[in-house]
């Protein structure tokens, strides 16, 4: 990493130095649309208006502040652009407070009541969340510790959230429903609303992560009660008995076919019984793609859900890769293009590329061009914070552990210059539409015989060779399958091999080389590249020359009007590269930090060219501070229709900054 890194820091508090939040503020507040439906692929309003989401996670205690944080928070995202936030971890152990138990101290020996000060305080935060125009995403089952008095069998030895024993246990599904109908049918005072009657919650799962497959059964007497299930399973199905005892650990495709019809039934008892308390939107089973079979039992929920982490931070146990993620042939799209059911709404909950990885600010931009390239109806970074508590302004917010996992603060992103620098842009590309969606699609269908697939990872197959991010891809079940699902899965050669060495979009409107290592997007009204845009050269795209001098940055060029970017009168530009905390300190490869740092946190100023072609000769470039505040207008040059300066450190002034309003 460059020693080139001077102060920036994004406060955590809603001084944020660029609010966009008027862009959109004609969707305020949420649920002013009425309720969110599937509708084929698509997430629909009632009113007939298309969803799209941008947001974040709230994890465990942040989904409990005090009110006037609650009041701060919504404000601050948004700001930012953000639309929408999940819910998660409040049902943990570990969460401080959590749904159960506000006061830690206070003896309770059961997870059947819920916590009224725990209530209030995530009831004013939908209230706050919601008139700033932000929807929820409600998780129910994440991170539950069943305890004695919950009434379950071999409670100490139970799982977080008793995977996958929730599944098929009959005592743990009535516990599900009864936590379920209290949450759903609360009032909440603040909107006079109950949960199940507000369209400003949009979205639900039922369990987060969970399957038989990352989790097999072995505690008893579990074991043996799924055991008896699978033999009159196989009695119906006119099936021979397998030999004794069933090792659910190593399965077959039989017993897998069995497996995924238990989490059908299960998915399908449990919404039904949310309709029956009311719950009107859409509903996801479990939301990740351990294997082909997780992805199938989809088939009988409301949409499909997944999640993808690019070099997951393992730094202070085996280290991680630092591959940049603009370089790799099968990057973080790969899994989640084919996670996607062929007819269904897709959305990604949790997606990372998490602090200290020093080529993070790859990736909101890429994700959102992806997201609205695909017809993805949103996606939720994991996450925004773990706490409510006041943070030093440092990545990660501070060096607290939860659940001693010291690995948490990693995902704090939301004072991270390197991504929440960079939200406003995603927000354009996703929800305005600023990308296009795909024009021609493929989908992939699963072939007939369940033992050719049920058990392979969609890394196994062939076609995600195909570097699919810009292809756009959906799988489709055999039973599913019609005239134009007419590729074979498993069969399929890459659409795009590694030799050709890069990928585009039918659109025209991205593109990306894992040769060169830079992407770049160009829409009408935002204009990007990001990678190693140094040894790029000149980077032309229509009505926008960049050329950078710093190895590894993000620029993007955003219109702040509904005109596009030659003609509008107000435009941000956000620069940013690599960002740290002053001190943070790693082994020589990179791959393990050795010492988190402290404050503030610093950026890498990016040096570059800029020429934009306008028909706006009286245009200013302005240096915003990280506190919003003018600090001085650039040079430019504006001849034969084309706006030119340089952005970055220069000989009178030394900015550390990552914005720029231009502007008449």
């Amino acid at each position: 990493m460059s020693d080139n890194l001077t102060p920036f820091t994004l406060s955590w508090d809603d001084n944020v130095p660029v609010d966009i939040s008027f862009v959109f503020a004609h969707e305020q507040p949420a649920g002013k649309h009425g309720f969110l439906r599937a509708a084929g692929d698509k997430l629909m309003f009632a009113d007939g208006m298309e969803a799209r989401f941008w947001g974040t996670n709230f994890n465990s205690g942040a989904n409990f502040p005090p009110h006037d944080y609650a009041e701060m928070v919504a404000r601050r995202l948004a700001k930012f652009g953000v639309n929408i936030v999940r819910t998660h971890q409040m049902d943990a152990e570990w969460a401080t407070p959590n749904l159960f138990q506000f006061n830690r101290a206070q003896p309770k020996d059961h997870t059947r009541t819920l916590d009224p000060e725990s209530l209030d305080r995530l009831d004013y935060l939908i209230y706050c969340l919601k008139r700033e125009g932000i929807y929820l995403y409600l998780d129910l089952l994440t991170y539950r510790q069943f305890r004695p008095g919950d009434g379950v069998d071999a409670v100490d030895e139970l799982p977080q959230a008793a995977k996958p024993y929730l599944y098929f246990d009959r005592r743990l599904i009535e516990l599900q429903k009864e936590f379920n109908e209290a949450l759903w049918t609360h009032v909440n005072p603040y909107t006079g609303l109950a949960y199940c009657d507000d369209p400003g919650i949009a979205l639900s799962e039922l369990v987060n992560e969970s399957d038989f497959f990352a989790n097999p059964v072995t505690l008893e007497p579990y074991r043996t009660r799924l055991e008896t299930r699978y033999l009159a399973w196989l009695d119906e199905q006119d099936l021979p008995p397998p030999a004794l005892p069933v090792d659910f650990r190593t399965p077959d495709a039989q017993l897998a076919g069995f497996l995924v019809t238990v989490m059908q039934d299960y998915y399908t008892e449990m919404i039904a019984h949310l309709r029956k308390i009311g719950v009107k939107i859409p509903i996801n089973g479990t939301n990740w793609s351990i294997n082909l079979g997780v992805t199938a039992a989809q088939s009988v929920v409301d949409f499909s859900d997944s999640h993808v982490y690019w070099n997951f931070p393992l730094w202070e146990s085996a280290g991680t890769s630092t591959q940049p993620m603009v370089k790799a042939y099968r990057n973080a799209f790969a899994t989640l293009s084919l996670a996607r059911l062929a007819n269904k709404p897709f959305f990604v909950s949790e997606w990372d590329h998490a602090w200290p990885d020093e080529w993070r600010a790859e990736s909101p931009l890429a994700y959102a061009a992806v997201a609205a390239f695909q017809g993805w109806s949103g996606l939720t970074i994991h996450t925004y914070r773990y706490s409510t508590w006041p943070a030093e302004d440092r990545l990660g917010g501070g060096a607290e552990t939860i659940n001693s996992i010291t690995y948490r603060n990693h995902f704090d992103a939301g004072n991270d210059p390197a991504k929440f620098g960079l939200w406003q842009h995603a927000a354009l590309i996703l929800r305005r539409g600023d990308v296009r969606p795909a024009e021609e699609g493929t989908t992939v269908w699963l072939d007939d015989d369940p033992a050719q697939w049920l058990l392979k990872k969609p890394d196994d197959v062939a076609v995600l060779a195909a570097a699919p991010e810009y292809q756009k891809l959906t799988i489709s079940l055999p039973e599913a399958r019609d005239e134009q699902a007419t590729t074979i899965w498993g069969a399929v050669e890459p659409m795009i091999a590694e030799t050709e060495s890069e990928v585009a979009a039918d659109t025209g409107e991205l593109w990306r080389s894992w040769e060169k290592g830079y992407g770049w997007i160009d829409t009408p009204r935002t204009k990007a590249a990001y990678g190693l845009l140094g040894a790029a050269g000149p980077i032309q795209l229509s009505g926008l020359d960049l050329e950078s001098a710093t190895d590894f940055a993000t620029i993007a060029l955003s219109s702040l009007t509904d005109e596009p970017l030659e003609r509008s009168d107000s435009m941000l530009l956000t620069a940013v590269g690599r960002s740290d905390n002053t001190g943070a300190a790693y082994d020589e490869a990179h791959t393990r930090q050795l010492d988190f740092g402290h404050a503030p946190v610093r950026i890498e100023p990016i040096q570059a060219k800029i020429r934009l072609k306008t028909d706006r000769p009286n245009l200013k470039v302005i240096v915003i501070s990280q506190h919003g505040e003018f600090v001085t207008k650039l040079p430019t040059k504006y001849a034969d229709g084309v706006l030119s300066f340089e952005i970055g450190p220069q000989p009178s002034w030394n900015p550390s900054t990552i914005y720029y309003l231009i502007r008449v």
